[in-house]
């Protein structure tokens, strides 16, 4: 996390300084941002440095077996530097009493629907109190009025529109830990995308569990389409949405990828797998039947998609034949960018207890074949660009060197490649948070290199292809 130490204007006494963990996903880091800010705005001093402070808030997640060690990995090393702890999250949410009888240091556990509460929680942590603040369904969702103190880069924000899910997916723990689907108004939204806006955001990144069963709880049916064009009013360059699902792609949505100029062409499939067995044994039976027609409407309506999509191998009962189906799967559509997760047995979901578990070493093994697979396609997707002047925000410079970090709107924050970009013959450089205009010289198999093209070049450019026309 990279916030610094900071307290907000409000004429309130300044209060002792908090340290904050952040660990998990984009949803994690905006409920980070909102205690930040309910903190920052009580007073509260906040800082990412544990040496800072006595008392530290741990962000945690509980996804998979991983993310609970990590989890569980960070609280025991700050408590063995004599941090008094506030465990948030999904680890509280899932484990509740637990970590309050398993770890002394612990002195309060905040549940994912409960953050906004974390005012509270210190001031009775502070008085001598343990704490379990944790709903047993979380029903909270935020909205445009709930502080907020950012720890990504200025120019990138993330911008959550709903929380919770309604689906329930064989391996997927995330209803337990974060509830049903809950949207917010587009009115809501909007208003903090305006906000976002005014703060000089370049990117702004659209997440919830299933985006495009965005409102269906809220307005009795998905309105991502709305949402889309009531955003393409704000002042931002870059909207992405993360989490498309297939079954949500209908035409009018994709109209509204197709109309909205500042909607990226950017789709985030989380598939999972191509076996119609399979994937009825993962609980999501609708997909074998949708998938196909669906890559085939999008190619047809948006031929900039830039498609991306995970996979899960190693399922149980996943044979060779129907890992094969996969292989063949992928190697058919050519996805420019794919993740690929073994299987990992989640307590209390139904496939943890389903017969013909995979051994560790077959699953690990078929992620290696899937991944050797897609990166040539990867990489021959990447060199599709060489040539092409692309707009590219600018996240990192350096100096010494000239050479510049950045993302075209290929690349979704820190899942995809980036664009090492050089000041080039007209020696032009952009500020980190600046878009530059990049012409593609290179690329390999994540990654694409350019150079900054000047306004002559453009213009000279420009004209070429005019007479060529």
């Amino acid at each position: 996390m990279t916030t610094t130490t900071g307290t907000a204007h409000t004429g309130v006494p300044p209060r002792r300084t908090v340290a904050f963990a952040h660990l998990g996903c984009e949803k994690n880091r905006v409920d980070t941002e909102h205690m930040l800010g309910l903190l920052a705005q009580a007073g509260y001093g906040v800082s990412a440095d544990e040496s800072d402070a006595d008392v530290v808030v741990v962000n945690t997640c509980s996804f998979i077996q991983d993310a609970r060690e990590e989890s569980v990995r960070t609280l025991v090393e700050l408590a063995e530097q004599g941090k008094q702890l506030i465990i948030a999250g999904c680890l509280a949410q899932h484990f509740q009493e637990d970590l309050l009888d398993s770890l002394p240091e612990a002195r309060a556990i905040v549940g994912t629907g409960d953050y906004q509460h974390i005012v509270n929680v210190l001031e009775r942590v502070e008085a001598g109190e343990r704490v379990n603040r944790v709903s047993a369904v979380p029903t909270f969702v935020g909205d445009e009025h709930l502080p907020r103190y950012r720890t990504t880069s200025e120019a990138v924000a993330y911008l959550k529109v709903a929380e919770g899910c309604d689906y329930r997916c064989a391996f997927c723990i995330i209803p337990h830990l974060r509830g049903d689907q809950r949207s917010r108004p587009i009115e809501s939204i909007v208003a903090e995308a305006r906000q976002l806006a005014s703060q000089g955001v370049q990117e702004l990144v659209l997440i919830s569990q299933i985006t495009t069963n965005y409102g269906l709880d809220l307005y009795g049916r998905p309105r991502l389409a709305e949402l889309l064009r009531a955003l393409g009013e704000v002042e931002i360059p870059w909207i992405r949405v993360h989490y498309a699902y297939p079954t949500g792609l209908t035409p009018e949505v994709l109209a509204a990828y197709r109309d909205v100029p500042n909607v990226l062409p950017y789709l985030d499939l989380p598939l999972q797998h191509s076996h119609p067995q399979v994937l009825r044994a993962m609980n999501r039976p609708w997909q074998a039947d949708v998938t196909g027609g669906v890559l085939r409407r999008i190619r047809e309506q948006l031929p900039e998609a830039v498609l991306r999509t995970t996979f899960i191998v190693g399922f149980p009962g996943e044979t060779e034949a129907q890992f094969q189906h996969l292989i063949d799967f992928v190697a058919e559509q050519r996805f420019d960018h794919v993740g690929v997760f073994t299987f990992s047995a989640e307590e209390g979901t139904p496939a943890a207890e389903l017969p013909d578990q995979v051994p560790a070493e077959v699953a690990a093994e078929r992620k290696h074949r899937l991944m050797a697979l897609q990166q040539p396609i990867a990489a021959q997707a990447n060199a599709s660009w060489v040539g092409k002047i692309v707009d590219v925000l600018i996240e990192q410079d350096n100096p010494s060197t000239g050479e510049m970090l950045g993302r075209c709107a290929r690349f979704a924050p820190e899942v995809d490649g980036e664009v090492r970009v050089i000041p080039g013959a007209s020696g032009l450089c952009a500020a980190p948070g600046t878009m530059v205009p990049v012409r593609i010289t290179a690329a390999d198999t994540y990654d694409l290199i350019g150079e900054v093209v000047g306004a002559r070049a453009m213009v000279n450019e420009a004209l070429t292809a005019l007479r060529s026309a």
